[in-house]
């Protein structure tokens, strides 16, 4: 009996074949689908009634229950009970994901810590960070967490707001339920129930009769 064979006798559906490679040592929980193009490697762990793929790759990784990954690459990561994953998520080494998280399309972490219920869900870089639970993060994050010679953590206490398009030069603090506003770049700690602002204030001059268009 094959592996894949084995993995379908003990409750895991696979309804094709195409591309599933799954190293001998990996366990899948009963109810779980795995969709092609799926590749399960050394140290892999998977829960029950999870949804495995397409076109996803892991390495050394714990998966919870209930959990998708659609095209996700992921290596010495532990990812949470209920976690909606993807598509094209790269997680990253020392990535530890809490339980119902959302990390949505084109989004890398790398060794950071999120809490449950937390949301990055677009297009977003989040290194050395730590997030607590329900925070909201909008699309276009950047942490920046390395300053040529060394890297530095971020942190986002519970139910804080990162707006869209924001930049955060680590090391910074950032306290449960603030705010930070679209397009800011923050440098210094946001106090707890706080609205940063870190932009240049928007300024409106005529045109004048003679410019060309």
């Amino acid at each position: 009996m094959t592996t894949l064979e084995q993995h379908i006798a003990n409750g895991v559906q696979i309804p094709c074949k195409d591309g599933i490679i799954i190293d001998e040592r990996v366990a899948i929980g009963p109810g779980t689908v795995v969709y092609p193009g799926t590749i399960l490697r050394e140290g892999v762990s998977i829960g029950e009634h999870c949804t495995i793929g397409p076109n996803t790759m892991l390495q050394n990784c714990r998966v919870g229950n209930g959990v998708t990954l659609n095209n996700v690459q992921a290596n010495d990561c532990e990812i949470g009970d209920n976690c909606t994953v993807g598509p094209w998520v790269h997680l990253r080494p020392g990535t530890k994901l809490g339980a119902g998280l959302r990390i949505g399309n084109f989004v890398e972490l790398k060794n950071a810590q999120v809490g449950d219920g937390t949301k990055i869900s677009h297009l977003s870089y989040v290194g050395d960070a730590t997030l607590g639970q329900n925070v909201n993060v909008g699309c276009g994050l950047a942490v920046a967490n390395y300053d040529g010679r060394a890297k530095h953590r971020t942190t986002i206490d519970d139910n804080a707001f990162i707006g869209c398009n924001n930049s955060i030069v680590a090391p910074v603090h950032i306290g449960a339920g603030a705010y930070t506003a679209a397009g800011s770049t923050i440098t210094k700690d946001v106090p707890e129930n706080t609205l940063a602002i870190a932009r240049a204030r928007q300024t409106m001059k005529e045109k004048k009769n003679n410019e060309e268009t």
